[in-house]
């Protein structure tokens, strides 16, 4: 699998057994006493107590009068950005009907989930574009009713730039509460806030612990981890802007990795001094700089197509092209969440709102799921439609596999049929 200049010393984890007991046991603790339990927590992780959640008219006025109009004048082109994509793609689903064969008819529909909940982590770095990729998007997908999520900072509430962002996509309601028990309060409809049928959002572990234990209850758009960035790079790279793109994204967190495929032995070695450099002067550095020592790679391989298995065995939630032949890559690249083409793309413009959506399948999942979309918003059902002549000529079919499957219930429910049609004369 390549010659490494650079392995990672440490295994990303996945859920500990600790979080999932913690999260069990909140959500058990939640379950049985409901809003005073959903208090308790609030009050015990973020130092927040207040009698009503919900954040009021008054509250987002008071914070969209406080905003420089040119960060508004910034959220809503990116907004509209990823509207208008979360548009364009909508518009390439449709329903349909067909006849498969005389009296048959078979059909397609596209139904918005009623009501989402979506969540907006507000650790570390408060995500504010996470509001346009969850709210923006149920928005543009149809969704009768969206609640927003996010923890309080500091005891003041919302990140001011969070709750707005919440609000200019067009959240039915905004709720100032964090972690599982924000989770736990969407899927169970307490605090106030009427029960959702699918949440979305990315958080830490424990959130993303939460999802899983709730999926089921409710729909969730995807488990995500930590994020993660791979690039594939030959000669034709600057050395300084691959080692600019990989520390992008290990500023996220100690426990985000970033790595380097290359065909060029040389570019992988200038790269690995390129990013020692910079992490002289990155403000982030003592992030950074453990995510790249603990989980950081540089993979030397021979040819574009080993470069290409690689990666898709890496299946990395980012994936950055700065080659010579990058349309052969997209083409031929199979597993990842989002592809960034070109030195002129990087991650940064997904994250904050070029119009691609920024929840993202991680750890491998981008082998079998794409990342947050309108489509997640939408139920793709079908119906049928047999006229007595159709339903008489499949009914004696059914009703044979029915009877190899010891089904015999079923078997009378074609039976009838049959025979009903029969007296018909159908």
């Amino acid at each position: 699998m390549g010659i490494f200049l650079k392995r990672a010393t440490a295994q990303m984890d996945g859920s500990s057994v600790e979080v999932e007991a913690a999260v069990r046991t909140i959500l058990a603790e939640i379950a049985d006493g409901r809003d005073e339990a959903i208090k308790r927590y609030s009050r015990e992780f973020d130092g927040w107590e207040r009698d009503d959640f919900r954040v009021s008219d008054d509250e987002i006025r008071t914070v969209e009068r406080s905003l420089p109009e040119t960060f508004k004048e910034d959220f809503s082109y990116c907004r509209r950005q990823v509207t208008e994509f979360a548009r364009h793609q909508l518009d390439s689903l449709r329903e349909f009907e067909v006849e498969t064969e005389p009296g048959i008819v078979l059909g397609q529909k596209l139904i918005p989930v009623s009501s989402v909940g979506a969540y907006v982590p507000g650790g570390k770095y408060p995500l504010i574009s996470a509001t346009i990729m969850s709210v923006g998007t149920a928005r543009t997908a149809g969704v009768g009713h969206v609640i927003g999520c996010a923890p309080p900072r500091d005891g003041e509430g919302i990140f001011p730039h969070t709750l707005y962002g919440m609000h200019a996509c067009g959240a039915d309601e905004i709720f100032a509460i964090g972690g599982v028990q924000a989770l736990a309060a969407m899927a169970h409809g307490y605090v106030g806030m009427r029960p959702v049928d699918l949440i979305t959002g990315p958080g830490n572990a424990y959130v993303a612990e939460a999802k899983r234990q709730l999926f089921g209850v409710v729909g969730i758009d995807l488990l995500a981890g930590p994020t993660e960035i791979l690039v594939i790079a030959d000669d034709s790279a600057d050395p300084a802007l691959v080692a600019t793109d990989l520390l992008g994204q290990a500023e996220h967190g100690p426990d985000s990795p970033a790595w380097l495929v290359t065909t060029s032995r040389r570019l992988g070695e200038a790269v690995l001094v390129e990013v020692d450099r910079q992490l002289e002067v990155l403000p982030t550095a003592e992030t950074a700089g453990t995510a790249w020592r603990t989980l950081g790679e540089v993979v030397v391989v021979d040819s574009d197509d080993e470069a290409i298995e690689v990666s898709d065995r890496y299946a990395p939630e980012h994936l950055e092209l700065m080659t010579a032949n990058d349309d052969y890559f997209l083409a031929n690249l199979r597993n990842y969440g989002s592809l960034f083409v070109g030195a002129e793309s990087t991650v940064a413009y997904g994250d904050k709102g070029v119009g691609t959506n920024h929840t993202l399948p991680t750890r491998r999942a981008a082998r079998y799921t794409g990342g947050l979309w309108v489509g997640k918003f939408i139920k793709t059902v079908t119906y049928q439609r047999l006229t007595p002549a159709a339903s008489r000529g499949i009914a004696p079919i059914v009703s044979r596999i029915c009877e190899a499957e010891g089904m015999p219930a079923h078997r009378i429910t074609a039976d009838v049929r049959y025979m009903r049609n029969w007296e018909d004369g159908a």
